[in-house]
C-alpha cells in the first residue's frame, strides 16, 4: 500500500512579497482618505460642497478598490470603458434628475 502524506503546508499558498506590498498600500492609501473623509465630515459645514467632495471621493475609492482587488487595472482598455462609461452616464442620468426634481439648486 502506498502511504500518503498529507501535510497541511503542502495545501497553503504563499502569497509573494510583491503582492503582499500590492495589498499593504491599497489599504493605506484606503485608509487615507476614509481619514480625509472624516476630516471633512466632522469640519465643514453640511453643504452641497460637502456632498460633491464626499460623492467624488467615493468614486475614487471604488475605482481603486475595483481596480486592485477585482483586478479590472490588469484588463484590456476596451473592458475598462465598457465599464466605465455607462457608470458615467447612470452618475449624470442621476444628477440631471436630481437637478429637475429641484433637489440640487
Amino acid at each position: 500500500m502506498a502511504s500518503h502524506n498529507h501535510s497541511s503546508h503542502a495545501d497553503e499558498k504563499v502569497i509573494p512579497p510583491a503582492q503582499t506590498a500590492a495589498i499593504w498600500k491599497t489599504f493605506w492609501i484606503l485608509l487615507i482618505l476614509t481619514a480625509i473623509e472624516f476630516v471633512i465630515a466632522f469640519t465643514l459645514p453640511a453643504n452641497h460642497t460637502r456632498v460633491a467632495i464626499f460623492v467624488v471621493m467615493t468614486i475614487v475609492k471604488a475605482f481603486f478598490i475595483v481596480g486592485e482587488f477585482m483586478h479590472l487595472k490588469h484588463e484590456v482598455k476596451t473592458l475598462i470603458w465598457s465599464i466605465l462609461i455607462p457608470t458615467v452616464f447612470v452618475v449624470w442620468l442621476l444628477i440631471a434628475l436630481m437637478y429637475e426634481g429641484g433637489h440640487l439648486y
